[in-house]
């Protein structure tokens, strides 16, 4: 019986006794309540030895108190920092570095370097401040502005879900703050299970108004073909057909669009020199988006492509990229970094018969990739650029053609077992088709291929459906 309905019961029995008393004769009265007042001597007395107490069980649940944070969470990918000329990306719960539970993605200015303090948001209350490491990626070419990884250290008792940065250890008011949450949060299990995606493709971003629409549709096809289940990409800016092509596909769930304004805060960079191209930073900031794109994908994808919009990393004795990885990881167990050599196609030679040039596609702009099947041979006496499929786990920051730091080894993929499709202006000089290998790896997929990118365009309302005879 609980102690509520002990002390009830004992009050209504009490109540009852009493007025049976006053229908009885006063002898006979003086006994009940004798014996009543015995008993609730004897039920106070039981809950005092067992130490409880009717008011601490009818006492109220203590109130939470109110929360503080996060009051202003960022609305952007690219948050300035106060006080400094840094910015700030995405924050991700990364413990695979001894001493360290957190990595903020950021843009850092690299003649502006001072102490940073990490600020968490604990279930709704400010902790204490925790100093960071900063680490500037080491490929900087030059430029004023760089990657780099900010860690910390979440406090003891803190079910951290925001971070913020700020230039003093001092706490500071929540409302002076703009907070960043914290993405891959840990969660008991196994995680290699509950892995969304097998392979996703990260494209690095996308300026200028590009509008190669029929490549882009191409490409994308061509990878779900090759059992691609995700796609991120970075936009700045594009043409308006290739805009409309972006909503579509983003509304089946393929894509990803990510926005990327890096032009509203820094002058950046057209070349990936800046002694060449001048500007802030590299390429429209590229390197911090595919690091981002990387930890965007640890927590749900097993393999991460990481290639440009005019490019597909295309196996050569498999049908798809999971046969491709089966093989290559049964070979090389402990590699979690494996290049992918590219290979020019020069979109100004044409194969000749002109067999998949479709009238229908001649309104859609852009490159149309099966109709280049000639592939330059390498120059191997200059560096030779490679692109990336990496298990994300295994590895810690990226550039655009190799890894910087992972925790597993590295292979190159042999090129006649996968290599880069790259439909673009030649490399090596204008060389005829005689002079070119021929490559026709793209035409073993026409028959799906075709009326995939068909219905994507159709369906982006780029292209008439043909009427059914």
């Amino acid at each position: 019986m609980s102690l509520t309905v002990v002390c009830i019961s004992a009050s209504v029995w009490e109540s009852t006794l009493f007025g049976q008393m006053k229908k009885a004769k006063e002898p006979r009265g003086k006994l009940f309540f004798l014996f009543v007042s015995t008993m609730v001597s004897t039920i106070i007395f039981i809950l005092y030895v067992t130490g409880t107490s009717p008011v601490e069980y009818f006492s109220p649940p203590r109130p939470e108190p109110p929360k503080i944070c996060p009051v202003g969470t960022a609305e952007h990918t690219i948050t300035p920092l106060n006080n400094t000329d840094h910015f700030l990306v995405s924050a991700f719960m990364d413990q695979r570095v001894k001493g360290f539970d957190l990595r903020i993605i950021s843009i850092f200015k690299t003649n502006s370097a001072k102490p940073l303090y990490c600020l968490f948001c604990c279930a709704g209350q400010l902790s204490n401040t925790t100093p960071t490491n900063i680490l500037q990626h080491t490929e900087k070419f030059g430029f004023l502005f760089v990657t780099a990884d900010i860690m910390c250290q979440i406090p003891q008792n803190c079910n951290a879900t925001h971070v913020t940065l700020q230039t003093k250890p001092e706490r500071v008011k929540a409302l002076d703050q703009l907070w960043l949450p914290i993405r891959n949060q840990k969660t008991k299990g196994n995680e290699e299970k509950k892995l969304q995606f097998n392979f996703t493709v990260c494209i690095s971003n996308l300026f200028g108004g590009i509008n190669n629409v029929l490549q882009f549709v191409q490409t994308l096809e061509m990878y779900r073909l090759l059992g691609v289940d995700r796609v991120v990409i970075y936009n700045t800016s594009c043409g308006p057909e290739l805009d409309l092509l972006l909503k579509s596909y983003n509304r089946t769930g393929f894509l990803e669009i990510v926005p990327w304004p890096i032009d509203l805060f820094l002058s950046p960079s057209w070349g990936w020199l800046y002694s060449v191209s001048g500007g802030d930073v590299h390429y429209f900031g590229q390197l911090a988006t595919l690091n981002e794109c990387v930890y965007r994908s640890m927590d749900r994808s097993r393999y991460v492509l990481l290639n440009d919009i005019d490019e597909i990393i295309m196996p050569y004795q498999h049908n798809n990229l999971m046969s491709l990885m089966n093989t290559l990881q049964q070979q090389h167990p402990n590699t979690g970094v494996f290049l992918i050599e590219n290979h020019i196609f020069p979109k100004t030679v044409f194969e000749p018969s002109k067999r998949f040039h479709l009238p229908k596609w001649d309104k859609v702009p852009g490159v149309n990739i099966l109709e280049h099947i000639y592939r330059e041979d390498p120059d191997r006496t200059k560096y030779h650029p490679h692109k990336l499929i990496v298990q994300p786990r295994l590895v810690e920051q990226v550039s655009v053609h190799d890894v910087l730091k992972a925790f597993g080894t590295t292979f190159k993929v042999p090129p006649d077992v996968c290599r880069i499709i790259h439909v673009r202006v030649y490399l090596r000089g204008k060389l005829d088709a005689k002079e070119l290998n021929e490559d026709k790896r793209l035409w073993d997929f026409n028959e799906k291929l075709i009326p995939s990118v068909d219905k994507a365009l159709e369906r982006a309302g780029l292209l008439r459906s043909e009427p059914a005879l």
